[in-house]
């Protein structure tokens, strides 16, 4: 990947998550855009967002953004220029959520036990 198209990357998820966080603060406390991946060409991008809830919720943020993407595009094509402001398709990035699970029984398993003085260790 070249070096344009890493800062094209960064640049675009940095903007897509200050328009999250100025614009539509009520409705984004729980989202984050992890991860922009802009084609080489410019034309398209996916933008990985993460969303922290219960199933419910994660779904009906994630509507509620697919609903917002012209307003956002049109938000970030505002503040970026570049050639092509590629068409943004946004997925659900399970990451955070599949972290949290993995924490939770983790904790559930309660705490580990300390392991037995070693054998070779002397005591004086």
């Amino acid at each position: 990947m070249s070096n344009r198209i890493v800062r094209i990357n960064e640049l675009v998820q940095r903007e897509i998550n200050d328009i999250l966080r100025h614009d539509y603060q009520s409705e984004t406390v729980a989202m984050t855009v992890t991860e922009v991946r802009v084609a080489p060409d410019l034309r398209d991008a996916r933008v990985f967002v993460s969303i922290v809830g219960d199933e419910q919720m994660v779904e009906a943020k994630f509507r509620w953004l697919r609903r917002m993407a012209p307003k956002i595009r049109a938000e970030v094509a505002r503040r970026v220029t570049i050639k092509f402001l590629p068409r943004f398709e946004y997925v659900l990035d399970s990451g955070a959520a599949q972290s949290v699970k993995i924490l939770k029984l983790l904790d559930d398993l309660g705490p580990v036990p300390a392991p037995d003085s070693d054998p070779n260790e002397r005591s004086s």
